[in-house]
Formats: structure tokens, sequence, C-alpha cells
């Protein structure tokens, strides 16, 4: 039985795809040239990494499911439910993605600033530099990215109400 909320449903998958276009602008815009002699430097590597992922989500389509009706309303609420699905999971990869190169970005704003101090420090505040990236990449949990995005569209008053659990992101993930 239809539930009346299509419109709602609609209106969220909209706020969900933005948000994913945010990112991945947001995530190009983190691109960095490395010099050939530091190009396995560790930041440079995330963001690397970052950046083929991001290409990566971007050239997966979305494959609709084959759904039976004429175009009723629950008809539609399926369909809806699977696409906020589908860009639920993109989102929380183009988010976990952004903050992975964002952190890594840092590094590289960090490692710059290092560089251009006195040398006698520099061994010891690059080594400090690689610590805290490691540990901010540490802290981009799955749980991490959830909350993140959870508490962002919380403030924004979004609606949430079929908005897929965690679980539910990592198996649609994994089946595809």
């Amino acid at each position: 039985m239809a539930d009346g909320l299509n419109q709602a449903r609609a209106v969220r998958l909209a706020e969900i795809i933005n948000d994913y276009r945010t990112l991945l602008l947001h995530i190009s815009q983190q691109n960095v040239d490395a010099a050939p002699e530091d190009y396995w430097d560790e930041g440079f590597v995330v963001l690397r990494e970052c950046l083929a992922a991001a290409q990566g989500l971007m050239s997966a389509n979305y494959h609709p499911s084959p759904v039976s009706g004429q175009g009723n309303a629950e008809t539609e609420k399926a369909e809806l439910q699977r696409v906020i699905l589908d860009s639920s999971a993109r989102r929380f990869q183009a988010h976990k993605i952004y903050l992975r190169a964002a952190a890594a970005r840092r590094w590289t704003m960090t490692r710059a600033t290092i560089l251009n101090g006195p040398s006698s420090t520099r061994h010891a505040a690059m080594k400090g530099a690689s610590t805290s990236l490691q540990q901010e990449l540490a802290h981009i949990t799955d749980q991490h990215v959830v909350a993140d995005l959870r508490a962002a569209d919380l403030r924004a008053g979004h609606w949430l109400d079929d908005d897929p659990s965690l679980d539910t992101i990592r198996r649609w993930i994994q089946g595809r």
C-alpha cells in the first residue's frame, strides 16, 4: 500500500545526488603534483589512490532493477528506495574518498611548510607529519563516515526515514 512519501523520497534522492556531485568536485580539487623524487611519499600515494577511486566511482553506472507494475505508487516507491540506496552508497564512498584525500592534502601542505623551515628540524617534523596522516587515515572508518554524513543531514533538516544503514550500504557495494 502506498504511504504517500514518494515526494519526500524524490527530494531526498535529489539531496543525496547533489551531495555526491559536490563531493566529486571537491575530490578533484585535492590533486597536487609531486616532483619525481617525491612521487612515492605516502601523502602523494594516498592522493593518487583517492583520485583513482573517485574515477572508478564516477565510471560505475547505475543498473536499475526491472520492476513490474503499471507505474503505480508502490512501484515508484520501490524504485525510489533502490535509487536512494545506490546514491547513498555512492555518496558514502565519495565522502570516504574525500576525507582521505583531504587528510593527504593537509599532509602535503604541512610537508611544504616543513621543507621551507630549518633543515635541523625537518626529519622530526616530517616524522610527525607522517604520524598525523596515519592517525587521520585510521580515524576514517566506515562508522565515522556514516556518522559524519548523518550529522550533516540532521543539521540540514533532511528527511532520513528511507536512508539505508551502514550494513545495507556495505552489502550494496559488495554486490556491485
